[in-house]
């Protein structure tokens, strides 16, 4: 009795915002970032947990296309170079991890790692008859080269060799723009394959723990963690850049990913 009655109070919910208007629902959806952000603020002392919430929620993405990958025999709708491009960061990043932290986080990097290289391994070999190449079409150079410049222009100021530094702000750079030729195979396919829809709603929740981190830390420096020369405000300034483009990418397909479950199903396409 006591699910049902919860999942009536959840549907007349739904229902009740479906039938507001769209400045309405702009205000909720601000109020309820918000109310979000104060929350992880008040709950999370440690701001370091923020980081590992957003690895476990992309780990979770690839556990969602193993399963798919797995049960259905089809890899339809994944993009192998936003897979490629993430094994390349995530790759780098476990090396140079090994040498800075060595921690849960290279633990969960790691196994992120091997998860999305089997992910690679099924659409190169496995299940390539059923992978769209000719919609999967963003060079990976596109992306790979301009952070690679980035990378050695604007590095984290620590006491480690000058490679590791330079290493690990490619990953950021590259981590902050990999699933562009993910988005930009959805918008050729003018549709979007329910567990893909999945995955990608992953990595948009695993960018709001990394983006909530900063905007935390920008709230309670009065943005001065950014400014202090000491510290390499270059490199802080890059990284928040880094935050709030990874962000911003996927705000909008989680806008419509919400909107779509909200409205009783799973995101099927992508207004152009």
């Amino acid at each position: 009795m006591g699910r049902r009655r919860n999942s009536s109070a959840m549907n007349k919910l739904f229902t009740w915002v479906r039938r507001q208007s769209m400045k309405v629902k702009a205000f909720l959806a601000v109020t309820c970032l918000l109310s979000a952000l104060v929350a992880l603020k008040l709950l999370i002392k440690d701001h370091d947990h923020f980081f590992v919430a957003s690895e476990a929620a992309h780990f979770l993405g690839i556990i969602v296309l193993i399963y798919k990958l797995s049960s259905q025999k089809t890899c339809s709708g994944l993009s192998l170079k936003s897979q490629e491009l993430t094994a390349i960061f995530l790759g780098v990043r476990v090396f140079c991890s090994f040498f800075i932290e060595g921690d849960i986080h290279t633990v969960l990097d790691f196994v992120t790692l091997v998860s999305t290289l089997w992910v690679i391994y099924m659409i190169r070999f496995k299940l390539k008859s059923t992978y769209a190449a000719e919609l999967d079409n963003m060079p990976i150079y596109y992306v790979v080269v301009p952070c690679a410049i980035l990378a050695v222009l604007i590095y984290p100021y620590t006491s480690h060799a000058t490679i590791y530094r330079i290493l690990w702000a490619f990953c950021v750079y590259l981590e902050a723009i990999s699933v562009l030729p993910q988005l930009r195979m959805i918008q050729n396919a003018k549709m979007i394959e329910a567990f893909t829809a999945h995955y990608v709603f992953a990595l948009g929740v695993a960018r709001f723990f990394g983006f909530a981190h900063w905007i935390i830390l920008v709230s309670d420096t009065a943005g001065l963690n950014l400014l202090l020369v000491k510290s390499g405000y270059l490199w802080r300034l890059a990284v928040f850049l880094a935050e709030v483009v990874q962000t911003f990418i996927l705000a909008d397909f989680c806008y419509y990913y919400v909107k779509s479950l909200v409205g009783g199903q799973v995101l099927a396409s992508l207004p152009v």
